[in-house]
């Protein structure tokens, strides 16, 4: 009669130990997964001719360089990098748009669409990016909703979404209007999410394409305004502006070696060399590190009580850090249970690496299991209590 009590006891106390371990697991990985701000303490100090300027690294938004970045002033044309994202968020790019006549002869540059000429948006968008053509803007705002007034909310409600409280648009085009404003650092916003967009970063990127010119045989040839597609290595674009109002504006994006940063000018007389000092430091400054490529960590864990003797895990997702050049040591390490108990799913969660930057934890990936490890028909009381209580 004692012997039933003992072996109970012995489980119970096994069962207490490995449920008062979980919140000690979880907050490790709670710790982990809390964001480090690894590129806070970079800053360069190039000389622009701009007013205001900002230089940030994409991927992570953090600004490496600002000079009156969060001054209200004109943005011009570069609003066109707003027009593009939004319109690609409420519309297909190869929805139809009718030119509408509002859109035939708006001032500034145009690619002279007729009224009632036809064009897919992508086509428009072309226009619109690469000409800048203020009658394909205007075109775009109709056929996506309906006028330019409610194309401007949406503009706004993106803006809001984006978190920016200095940005306020009235048109698609960036003709200027005492309302119509933004600022160098949320004009970067803008920008790195729509780098987020591949068809918006395929179309700055692009040098020169032709459209339809109001379904004649003829073309319409658009060219990139954007010196630094030529001028600069790993150039992606992204937009120029210009009005008297607002003097010589420019957003533009370059990628060297996995590291993408983001310029903005904004009234800058000598703009295309204010761009080219601010990103030549920018990638003197910080470095790619590659982590791991998927499936790059690959490893078999022993399996008890399973119809397979082990478990291939790996991860699934490739992870590399932006860092500070000359950064200090990296580590990783693995952890995994030294056996894992069947049954196991595929794509289960079993374990991860953890990398360390000078010891502190910067980065993490989990390992997943690359197939599934049954359990026999008949399976011990130990493992039955086991998978009721934890799986």
């Amino acid at each position: 009669m004692k012997r039933p009590l003992v072996c109970l006891a012995a489980v119970a106390a096994l069962v207490s130990l490995l449920v008062g371990l979980l919140p000690v697991c979880a907050a490790r990985s709670a710790a982990a997964e809390t964001p480090v701000p690894l590129l806070a303490g970079v800053r360069v100090f190039p000389s622009v001719s701009a007013q205001s300027a900002v230089l940030t690294e994409a991927e992570s938004g953090e600004v490496l360089f600002a000079k009156s970045a969060d001054d209200r002033l004109p943005m011009a044309s570069t609003t066109k990098i707003m027009t593009a994202l939004v319109a690609l968020e409420h519309a297909a790019p190869e929805t139809i748009v009718t030119v509408p006549r509002e859109a035939v002869g708006t001032e500034g540059s145009s690619v002279y669409l007729f009224e009632g000429e036809q064009l897919t948006l992508e086509q428009l968008l072309y226009a619109l990016l690469l000409a800048s053509a203020n009658d394909a803007a205007v075109a775009i705002a109709y056929g996506v909703a309906g006028g330019v007034e409610p194309f401007a909310a949406l503009m706004n409600e993106k803006a809001a979404a984006l978190g920016l409280t200095n940005t306020h648009f009235v048109n698609p085009n960036g003709l200027d209007d005492p309302d119509h404003y933004t600022t160098a650092r949320e004009l970067a916003v803008i920008a790195r999410a729509a780098l987020g967009n591949d068809l918006i970063r395929k179309m700055v990127s692009t040098r020169k394409t032709a459209i339809p010119h109001n379904g004649e045989e003829g073309r319409r040839l658009l060219l990139n305004h954007n010196k630094l597609l030529r001028q600069y290595e790993g150039a992606i674009g992204m937009k120029t502006g210009f009005t008297k109002r607002s003097g010589r504006c420019l957003v533009s994006a370059a990628e060297r070696n996995g590291v993408t940063l983001i310029a903005v000018t904004l009234n800058a007389p000598n703009d295309w060399n204010d761009h080219k000092t601010m990103l030549d430091q920018g990638f003197a400054a910080l470095v790619s590190v590659p982590l791991c490529a998927a499936d790059g960590i690959s490893l078999q864990v022993p399996a008890v009580g399973g119809t397979e003797p082990e478990v291939t895990v790996a991860n699934a997702e490739p992870k590399r850090l932006i860092l500070p050049s000359g950064h200090g040591e990296i580590t990783a390490s693995v952890e995994l249970p030294r056996f894992l108990y069947a049954p196991v799913a595929a794509g289960d969660a079993v374990g991860r690496v953890v990398w360390r930057l000078d010891g502190v934890p910067v980065c993490e990936v989990a390992l997943l299991a690359k197939s599934d490890v049954g359990t026999p028909k008949k399976a011990g009381w130990f493992r039955r209590l086991w998978e009721k209580i934890f799986k």
